[in-house]
């Protein structure tokens, strides 16, 4: 257990928590990056897409979204019916800040007919603005199904970056990253693989190009649970947020895994705590809604993506 409060508070937050659950017919939501404690209050742990998608499967009234601003919206797009709160209202995504409805506009005014592939950390104002959305596990597999020439993405332009790589097709890149995983540099990565010089270094794609290039593995972060899972290599060096160990240490106990760097902590997923979650199903907020022309509009950019 590597929880920030003891395991008797946890435990009696945890039995609040599953009772309040209860009577609001809730399902809890936990990115893999949330702290311990909160993923494992959590019914679903994992990506932020695939969680809304579970959600939107199940009959809850109520869907308690542990993560960021961005990924509640897309739970609200998703799940117009049903009842959408995050716990820490001022979660946000840095990321997902860096481009915002106006300068896609004014981006697509001086570039007539480009297709904007939106990567899901987007607000769903942008969602709406733009033609296709794409995950970290498929942003190849979007670009690839887009013909011609101008296509623009964002705003993470380090997965642009590596999609563009892997197809060997120019891209236009909005200037966005994530700030946690652009903290990682080679150094680290190099310091740690002299230290453990066994361990297969895993990396996100929302890493720098230069930390793709010396990577064994790259992949979203239920993509590089499941290579470490299937792996036959039992040491691991992860870049990616501090948060994936929790999981990575559930499902390979067996194994060893060394974090690329400590600074891959993302604060806005920290923000979340148990008291949060209880005080969020007591009180039905903070409540994340979306205005329904752009939920439509959104909506669509997710439903040509999963057509795929």
């Amino acid at each position: 257990m590597n929880y920030s409060i003891s395991r008797d508070l946890f435990e009696s937050l945890a039995r609040e928590i599953e009772e309040l659950k209860k009577e609001r017919n809730a399902v809890i939501l936990a990115h893999y990056y949330q702290r311990p404690e909160i993923q494992d209050i959590a019914d679903f742990v994992g990506d932020s897409l695939q969680l809304s998608q579970q959600a939107a499967d199940t009959d809850a009234e109520v869907i308690v979204f542990c993560g960021v601003h961005f990924m509640a919206e897309s739970a609200a797009l998703l799940s117009p019916d049903k009842v959408v709160i995050l716990p820490e209202l001022n979660a946000g995504c840095p990321m997902a800040d860096m481009v915002d409805v106006e300068g896609l506009r004014a981006y697509k005014k001086r570039v007539p007919g480009v297709q904007v592939v939106c990567y899901v950390n987007s607000s769903a104002e942008v969602k709406a603005e733009s033609d296709i959305c794409c995950t970290s596990s498929n942003a190849v597999k979007v670009v690839q199904s887009l013909a011609g020439e101008d296509i623009l993405f964002i705003p993470d332009e380090n997965l642009g970056r590596y999609a563009a790589k892997i197809l060997g097709r120019s891209l236009q890149l909005w200037p966005g990253y994530c700030k946690t995983h652009h903290r990682l540099t080679k150094d680290d990565i190099e310091a740690v693989k002299k230290e453990h010089p066994l361990a297969e270094v895993i990396v996100h794609p929302e890493c720098r190009e230069e930390i793709c290039q010396v990577a064994d593995y790259i992949g979203s972060t239920a993509g590089l649970i499941n290579y470490a899972k299937n792996s036959e290599n039992q040491e691991f060096i992860v870049g990616t947020e501090s948060g994936i160990l929790h999981q990575l240490h559930k499902v390979c106990p067996e194994k060893k895994f060394y974090l690329a760097s400590e600074r891959l902590v993302c604060p806005n997923m920290k923000m979340t705590t148990l008291e949060k979650v209880r005080d969020g199903l007591k009180t039905l907020s903070p409540r994340v809604t979306v205005e329904e022309d752009i939920r439509v509009k959104a909506k669509a950019t997710l439903e040509r993506m999963l057509a795929l």
